[in-house]
């Protein structure tokens, strides 16, 4: 029986969700499946990925072929290197705890990089914050300034009206009082 690592698709349409998983490869790709050694969440960014490394470590030393989605994953989590690390162990080039150093220098590489790019990913959405309030800040300020000067004319045109429409000034009534 020939086993496959491979990406089992759960979620609703448009928002995917994946197991990882062990199966047979006659199988369907969401049908049986002889272990879940993860999950897979592409709707985020950075992608979530929850991995039993030591299960991946056992499937691949037992033969399983990994799909090219599923090899980036496992790549990307450390399977792939802690099973070249357990190769070498038992060829001999290696001590365990060797290996276990190694493995545990990468890992904290790793997750350097990746909280420097979600701190990079937060800034950026931070800044795009600050330009769009920026920009909807000066396009109100367009907006009153478009509408004062159509406020004053019409309070001018209000007031010329008023005085033409007006009956007498007091300076009138004075000069008809004194006739």
């Amino acid at each position: 029986m020939s086993v496959k690592i491979r990406l089992q698709r759960h979620g609703k349409k448009g928002k995917p969700f994946y197991w990882i998983v062990a199966a047979d490869a006659r199988a369907k790709r969401d049908g049986k499946y002889l272990e879940k050694i993860g999950t897979y969440n592409p709707n985020v960014n950075p992608a979530v990925i929850e991995l039993d490394i030591d299960k991946a470590v056992e499937w691949l030393q037992d033969g399983a072929q990994p799909t090219d989605t599923a090899k980036n994953i496992l790549s990307y989590k450390g399977a792939m290197l802690k099973n070249h690390l357990v190769g070498g162990i038992r060829k001999g080039a290696l001590t365990q705890e060797q290996a276990d150093v190694k493995f545990a220098a990468w890992l904290e590489e790793k997750a350097t990089k990746v909280s420097d790019k979600e701190a990079g990913l937060s800034k950026a959405q931070s800044d795009a914050k600050a330009a769009a309030f920026a920009a909807e800040k000066a396009v109100n300020e367009a907006r009153i300034e478009a509408a004062k000067p159509v406020v004053e004319e019409v309070a001018e045109v209000a007031v010329e009206e008023a005085v033409e429409a007006a009956p007498e000034t007091i300076d009138d009534v004075a000069a008809k009082a004194a006739e």
